[in-house]
């Protein structure tokens, strides 16, 4: 294995965990700038308005985005393993 072939792993697996990871990176922080904006227009302070709302809309994210997550996983594994299997090359 050459170090051409080591960075291109590398960058196809980092690249995969970022398109995986965005939906959800993306709505806890729209979630969040929403109710910091809200927060700031009532002044409310509470503690649980910020927690529970993202939380809930973190976990409906990761069931809608799931398949799509899996299925990246599946093709940066799939070369991965097929780049094992033929002996580094």
């Amino acid at each position: 294995m050459d170090a051409t072939t080591a960075y291109d792993m590398i960058r196809q697996t980092i690249m995969t965990t970022l398109w995986a990871s965005a939906p959800v990176l993306l709505i806890a922080l729209g979630v969040g700038l929403v109710i910091a904006f809200f927060q700031a227009l009532t002044q409310i302070q509470e503690m649980t308005l910020t927690f529970v709302p993202k939380i809930a809309a973190i976990f409906l994210t990761v069931v809608l985005t799931l398949p799509f997550m899996f299925a990246s996983l599946t093709v940066l594994s799939d070369a991965i393993f097929d780049f094992i299997v033929n002996g580094f090359g």
